[in-house]
């Protein structure tokens, strides 16, 4: 069943598709995607390469994402969106936190080391914070902790980041594109056939149309929580802030901050790292995880 879609019915009612690869007996690795992206935006040589470390790996979409639920609660006005406001109606961070917890109890998860990029680092952040005993360690990746004036979207991402959704896969896979030569990285260039591949298997995985459907409302859970500065002042698991210094999604100020909330937490900056996780800095990543996971223990 290794790399098979599978799915789990929450008690709130969400259903959350996932995959586990690998096997060994140690401690699980848990990825957790960003914003918009599902379980196959993890590329495949990050995913196996954290599977030959010896312990099986969890991906799965995020509520609004994927094959996982879509909620039924009305997106956010464009207005919410760029005022940084969310509705009364919405769900938050630690919403995704709890399915989050609630697959690992699916699949008898005691304990796992999380790893969340960009909105899935806020995830992995909250899940830390609010269940302690769950993270063997945490791994947040350009990712940041909702304080006003750190970690901000460059308004040159949020000009790009507007406009109509797409119509069909070929108009989602050129907005993808276009949108990676903004916020990639010359230092750490992608893989122009890879990333058509892979924009176009999210769009037919999610269903076309409505693939994009739920970005407002997890940009709106972003907004619902706020400022969690003091929570993550209570994770214990020990920590690493991965953030790149070319960051127009995330400003690199957003990581620095997260290092700095985090008792104990350790920072790495990566010179030319970009909102991307490309295949230039994939080994690297790897050999960050694997080393941190490794002196955190089982």
């Amino acid at each position: 069943m290794t790399g098979t879609d599978r799915f789990v019915d929450l008690p709130g009612g969400t259903r959350i598709c996932y995959r586990v690869e690998g096997a060994g007996g140690g401690v699980p690795v848990l990825l957790i995607a960003g914003l918009g992206l599902d379980l196959t935006s993890w590329p495949r040589p990050m995913v196996d390469g954290l599977a030959g470390l010896g312990a099986p790996v969890v991906l799965f979409d995020n509520r609004d994402a994927g094959c996982s639920t879509r909620m039924p609660a009305p997106s956010p006005s464009p207005l919410h969106s760029v005022l940084g406001r969310s509705r009364p109606d919405s769900y938050d961070l630690a919403d995704m936190a709890a399915d989050t917890v609630g697959l690992m109890d699916h699949l008898g998860i005691g304990r796992a080391h999380l790893v969340g990029m960009s909105m899935g680092g806020m995830i992995g952040q909250t899940v830390a914070a609010r269940y302690p005993g769950r993270a063997a360690s945490l791994t947040s990746i350009f990712s940041t902790t909702g304080e006003r004036g750190v970690g901000r979207v460059a308004w040159s991402t949020l000009l790009r980041m507007g406009g109509l959704p797409a119509r069909t896969c070929a108009e989602s896979v050129r907005k993808h594109l276009a949108m990676l030569r903004h916020i990639g990285s010359a230092a750490f260039p992608p893989d122009r056939a890879e990333e058509v591949a892979w924009s176009t298997g999210l769009w037919e995985r999610a269903g076309g149309p409505r693939a994009g459907s739920g970005v407002p409302r997890q940009i709106g859970a972003i907004h619902a929580s706020g400022d969690r500065t003091r929570e993550l002042a209570r994770i214990a698991a020990p920590t690493l802030v991965v953030h790149g210094d070319v960051d127009l999604m995330v400003h690199p100020s957003g990581g620095r901050a997260t290092a700095r909330a985090v008792p104990g937490a350790r920072f790495v900056e990566i010179e030319g790292m970009a909102h991307h996780l490309a295949p230039g800095v994939v080994d690297r990543l790897v050999g960050l995880i694997g080393e941190h996971a490794g002196a955190a223990g089982d």
